[in-house]
């Protein structure tokens, strides 16, 4: 379990050269300008993340709540820590002018990591978020889902206690639900390794991820192969970390605590210089589009050392294995999180 952690945090830090593109993001037959932010139809989303113990899950939240296609229902902390999640989240979403999102406190779990955003939040008060705090926030999952009157994506960007709660509480979700996760490694490892790895996600809770990766739902993960590889660097990371939104300023702040929590237990990161590697952000991505990524319909099965193993008795889940276009990914990313709000 430890290993998974150490190399968790010791490859989000390892950096990856991108393609810089001018203008808009133009890619394999896919345009990203100014019009293509107007979707007709929203997305509704709940977002389920273990925010506070690795900070992309910070960049995928603020990146949910710049991109116009997603509706986010609600938010829930996921793997333990329950409180402390849901006042980082209540009190990000407040920071941003977003309270009108619903806030859920998930279950209680054994949880193996630190918790490392917890300056950030010192001070506020939880019970004082402007909008809905879910103190149940499985039930108030099912219960959105339950009463949507369309198809409800689940975007999940760490272990998954409380999606297995839900599912055991309310089989029927996955009639009306699909998976969406930032879970597993298919052909590559943490940084690009060409061994796959037993990615922290799926470690902490195999028997939970196992649940989620078998349930009778559509199931899309974007497992290290596709993940593990973001990070921004040079004038693509300036752009966000110059820019000055509410949005973008409450990230920084947060990457900078963070940074000085893993520094002060001896490692060396410069938040003025690169982004860590920006997992989760895929996950969103992938609840909006596919385009840029190589998907591939497979058996998987979870065993109880966290590794997401091809086999044909498992069960049939679609994965981004492969990035067709890296840097527009990049590109994209790094024009939501600083596009204005409209």
């Amino acid at each position: 379990m430890r290993t998974a952690l150490h190399h968790h945090v010791e490859r989000s830090l390892a950096g990856v050269l991108g393609i810089a593109v001018v203008g808009c993001v133009v890619s394999l037959g896919t345009v990203w300008c100014e019009a293509a932010d107007q979707p007709a139809k929203k997305i509704p989303v709940i977002l389920s993340t273990d925010i506070g113990d690795d900070i992309d899950d910070t960049w995928a939240l603020a990146l949910a709540l710049q991109c116009p296609e997603i509706d986010l229902k609600i938010v829930v902390g996921d793997y333990g820590n329950p409180v402390p999640r849901a006042t980082l989240i209540a009190k990000f979403l407040e920071t941003v002018g977003r309270t009108e999102i619903p806030v859920g406190v998930g279950c209680e779990s054994p949880c193996k990591a630190k918790f490392n955003q917890a300056k950030w939040i010192e001070g506020y008060d939880l019970a004082k978020y402007p909008g809905k705090v879910h103190q149940d926030g499985v039930q108030a999952m099912i219960d959105i889902i339950m009463g949507s009157a369309e198809p409800i994506t689940l975007v999940c960007i760490g272990p998954v206690p409380n999606i297995a709660e839900a599912l055991r509480r309310e089989p029927r979700i996955v009639e009306k639900a699909k998976f969406v996760g930032m879970h597993g490694s298919i052909y590559r490892g943490y940084g690009g390794n060409p061994k796959p790895s037993a990615e922290w996600n799926v470690v902490c809770d195999p028997a939970a991820c196992r649940a989620a990766l078998t349930a009778k739902w559509p199931v899309l993960i974007t497992p290290l192969d596709t993940c593990g590889v973001v990070v921004l660097r040079g004038e693509k990371y300036a752009k966000v970390r110059d820019n000055d939104s509410p949005i973008t300023k409450a990230l920084m702040e947060n990457y900078r605590v963070w940074s000085d929590a893993h520094n002060a237990r001896g490692a060396k990161i410069d938040p003025r210089q690169a982004s860590s590697t920006l997992f989760d952000t895929v996950a969103v991505y992938l609840a909006i589009a596919e385009d840029l990524c190589e998907i591939e319909s497979l058996p998987v099965r979870v065993d109880d050392k966290g590794m997401t193993l091809k086999d044909p008795a498992g069960a049939t889940i679609r994965a981004a294995v492969r990035w067709k276009d890296l840097g527009a990914f990049e590109d994209w990313l790094v024009d939501r999180l600083t596009k204005k709000a409209k």
